[in-house]
């Protein structure tokens, strides 16, 4: 009996060291994979940097559109300022705010657009 008892003994050792030698590289690739998936998905990972440039292209473009009403704003009312003053834009922004129109303007009426069964929408 003491053989089969050595044998069994030394074949626990054999295990115990085998699961303490890959105990550490387990444990090592466990934390790998970890820090690998969250480089991919997590919060600053690839897959946010991607939806990120996408909010920042859209964002850049509202930007551009802003810019240019902005300019455009800015070219009419410094027709509007006293040092440079364009008669024609007063002109047109006194009719605008005031109603008015001139006596040599044509005026067209148009026609009460009919809703789909041929009813005039009433006011």
């Amino acid at each position: 009996m003491t053989m089969i008892a050595d044998i069994t003994d030394s074949l626990a050792r054999a295990a115990k060291s085998a699961l303490r030698q890959a105990i550490m590289p387990a444990l090592c690739a466990c934390v790998v994979a970890y820090f690998a998936y969250y480089a991919v998905h997590g919060d600053r990972g690839l897959v946010a940097m991607k939806q990120m440039q996408g909010e920042i292209a859209q964002t850049e473009e509202v930007l551009t559109q802003l810019r240019t009403e902005r300019e455009d704003m800015e070219r009419r009312a410094q027709l509007l300022r006293a040092d440079g003053l364009d008669r024609d834009m007063l002109e047109e922004r006194a009719r605008l705010m005031l109603n008015f129109s001139n006596p040599r303007d044509v005026i067209v009426k148009l026609p009460k657009i009919a809703d789909q069964e041929g009813a005039v929408p009433q006011k």
